[in-house]
């Protein structure tokens, strides 16, 4: 996982909290925010995402090979 990918999840995890915590969206969705929260900060921490894995994407810069 590159690091923009890690910025941007870790970015909209706070915003989803922050939606939660401030009272703006409550209940099941809150719920659900929450969660995918929790998800986005973990794989930016881990600098992983396991649903790229079987779609074979990448975000992180490939070093070219010289000679």
């Amino acid at each position: 996982m590159g690091n923009s990918d890690r910025i941007i999840r870790s970015l909209l995890a706070l915003v989803m909290l922050t939606l939660y915590l401030t009272g703006v969206v409550s209940g099941t969705i809150g719920i659900i925010l929450v969660v995918l929260s929790a998800v986005f900060l973990l794989t930016s921490f881990v600098s992983f995402c396991p649903l790229y894995a079987p779609f074979g994407l990448s975000t992180c810069k490939t070093k070219q090979k010289t000679g």
